[in-house]
């Protein structure tokens, strides 16, 4: 096979087809109200820190790195001790993925800088951007050659500096934002730019664009699931748009991935937001004296929680803390469970929301 000639963005077709035009308006419709509703809960890292974790173990599924959701918050919890090989590579994205957010926090962009930086922590090397020739993407069945990525080093440079221009220069494309996007998950896939690693990378990429563009306030929509869903597709009309350079199956393909999973989103956060407050005026009513609003955050920010984390997020001892457990636990509140000699609590409706939804 020979290599491929990935061009240069924006591209020559124009994209802004009705039916394109028409799925992105949909898309942009369930993208506000997301937002909208994501500004309602009162402490955004509860959002953060399970939904990151959710689309780390969606994400990694992609790539055949498959974890469940037990092992992947035991390993979160007690990292030192227990976790499979798949459950501390699925956290090593949820951590990349907070690294790049703050990135794009604090600068209001997102550069190729930054995209190393996500890749450095999600592979945990420093291997960089493909500069030795070897690189194909093969057919998990029959092993043939289905893409051959650019293989000069400096072709990848070049083609890595216009996407970065097509990230963030407004007045070099001015297409719809959802489409931009659409384009440059694909564009950045064909350049195949590392040697591992590539979708999970473009994936961190989807959503941490659309907080740059402001269509998202922190990083709550992954696509992974809808691709997961979705795979065959998926792979299909990568490889279909390369070739033929007809671009609307793919930007409808995506369009629709952001609308579904928007709505599952949005449906999954109403459901957590009223989970919180069935917690809040029950722990109030019938455990007075230890409510907070810091103990309720506490319960959601993940489904399972450990005695040194309320000794760390509550400022109380850990005597005090282990007390605050029992008396959830003996309302029913939390189950507490055991790992080696380590006791652990879970909100086992909490944890049945996020097993539900996938």
């Amino acid at each position: 096979m020979k290599e491929s000639i990935v061009p240069l963005l924006p591209p020559v077709q124009d994209l802004e087809s009705k039916a394109v035009l028409k799925k992105a308006a949909l898309a942009h419709r369930y993208l506000a109200e997301l937002k909208g509703l994501v500004a309602s809960i009162p402490n955004e890292n509860i959002l953060i820190d399970t939904l990151t974790l959710q689309e780390a173990k969606d994400s990694s599924e992609i790539e055949n790195i498959v974890t469940t959701h037990d092992e992947l918050y035991k390993a979160t919890l007690f990292s030192k001790f227990v976790g499979s090989a798949a459950a501390k590579e699925v956290s090593r994205y949820a951590s990349a993925l907070k690294l790049g957010f703050a990135n794009v926090q604090r600068d209001g962009l997102l550069t190729i800088n930054h995209v190393l930086e996500i890749h450095q922590e999600l592979e945990q090397n420093n291997a960089g951007i493909r500069s030795v020739p070897g690189t194909a993407l093969r057919s998990d069945k029959t092993g043939d050659t289905i893409y051959l990525p650019p293989q000069n080093h400096q072709t990848i440079l070049t083609l890595l500096k216009n996407l970065e221009q097509f990230v963030n220069d407004k007045d070099f494309c001015d297409i719809d934002v959802l489409i931009k996007m659409a384009v440059i998950h694909l564009q950045f896939e064909s350049i195949h730019p590392f040697y591992d690693g590539n979708g999970r990378t473009g994936r961190i990429i989807n959503i941490l664009y659309l907080v740059a563009q402001d269509l998202l306030d922190i990083p709550v929509l992954y696509l992974s699931r809808y691709i997961i869903q979705n795979k065959g597709g998926y792979y299909r009309l990568l490889q279909e748009t390369r070739e033929s350079g007809n671009w609307e199956p793919w930007l409808l393909y995506m369009l629709d991935g952001v609308e579904v999973t928007a709505k599952q989103t949005i449906d999954l956060i109403k459901n957590i937001k009223q989970l919180m407050m069935d917690y809040k005026h029950r722990i109030r009513h019938e455990l007075p004296k230890i409510y907070s609003q810091d103990l309720i955050n506490l319960l959601f920010r993940y489904p399972y929680t450990k005695v040194e984390s309320v000794v760390k997020e509550m400022q109380v001892s850990r005597l005090t803390a282990t007390k605050y457990l029992n008396l959830l636990v003996d309302h029913g509140f939390v189950e507490k469970h055991k790992v080696g000699r380590y006791n652990y609590y879970i909100n086992m409706p909490l944890f049945t929301l996020f097993v539900r939804n996938e």
